[in-house]
């Protein structure tokens, strides 16, 4: 559904020539350029920049009806928005985006790795590399998460009966450390990655249990799939994405926002794999402090079970 007033509203507010000339540098790939003035834009623009992002490929071959249509726009508001980025038209936009798109495809090392590291740079050169990536994901991060939803979610968390957690791929990964987390500090958690299974143990969920979501694109359609289901059943529901206006973010009762860092080595979904884990971590600490003499008793308890084990290997060293 198209939202006239607020895409009249977002066009008029967010384009300025300064920063459309700084973007039009021909050094700057476009989907960089999108990435790099998503934090300028608000509104209705700003759906337009997360849809193109979450899918360069889709929209590369959308026509501006189609794009406007699944980024819940107009086609005016697409024009806005690719005279915001420095484009004179759609066309010039969708040219770049299909250029970009289509270099990925043909996966040379200079796109798969990029021109940040060359193959005969010392480790302590890519090390660096990656380390500043990773530093300025954090930090975005921090500035742009909201504690008093990390407080709700651990409030919830810290009362909860039974807590699910989905992801598919890398943010099945994710999902599975903060399970291994929950479970040490005495919190029933779950962390399901088959959509099967993961529908299933969701339908059995109820009032007083959690659901958390994680996606950062927030657009996997299994992940959608049974933090909805969860929802539906009365559980509170939590998503972990770095894209606020996703579908998602859009089901959850709280969400929790990341940043990434793309590079050219490395694609946002893996960028994002730290702040993720950095949220969590916070998220995880949260319901410890909430939860302290559970928790207490559970690192006691668990820390004696695999005592033994530890000093076996000790004694065969």
């Amino acid at each position: 559904m198209v939202d006239h007033e607020v895409d009249i509203a977002a066009g008029t507010a967010v384009v300025d020539p300064h920063v459309t000339d700084r973007r039009n540098s021909p050094s700057d790939g476009v989907l960089a350029r999108v990435r790099n003035g998503l934090a300028e834009l608000t509104g209705a623009l700003r759906r337009v920049a997360e849809h193109v992002l979450s899918d360069p490929e889709a929209a590369a071959r959308s026509t501006i009806v189609e794009l406007a249509e699944r980024s819940g726009t107009s086609p005016a508001t697409i024009t806005r928005f690719c005279r915001a980025m420095g484009f004179e038209g759609y066309a010039d936009l969708r040219l770049g985006i299909a250029a970009e798109t289509g270099r990925a495809r043909s996966a040379g090392w200079t796109v798969d790795i990029g021109r940040e590291i060359q193959p005969s740079d010392p480790l302590a050169r890519v090390l660096d590399q990656i380390m500043a990536a990773d530093t300025r994901a954090m930090h975005d991060t921090a500035a742009l998460l909201d504690l008093s939803e990390v407080e709700r979610a651990a409030v919830a968390i810290a009362g909860a009966s039974r807590v699910n957690i989905f992801g598919a791929s890398g943010s099945a990964l994710v999902g599975e450390e903060m399970q291994f987390s929950l479970h040490r500090i005495g919190v029933a958690a779950w962390a399901w990655s088959d959509v099967h299974e993961g529908l299933a143990s969701a339908a059995l969920l109820g009032v007083g249990d959690v659901a958390l979501g994680i996606s950062h694109t927030g657009q996997t359609r299994e992940t959608i799939e049974m933090l909805a289901e969860a929802g539906s059943r009365g559980a509170t529901t939590v998503a972990l994405t770095g894209f606020p206006r996703s579908p998602l973010a859009e089901l959850a009762d709280i969400v929790l926002l990341t940043a990434s860092q793309a590079t050219t080595f490395r694609p946002d979904a893996l960028s994002a794999r730290h702040p993720q884990l950095v949220v969590l971590d916070l998220l995880y600490i949260a319901v410890a402090q909430r939860t302290h003499d559970r928790a207490h008793a559970a690192f006691r308890r668990t820390a004696q079970a695999v005592d033994g084990h530890k000093a076996a290997k000790g004694a065969l060293s």
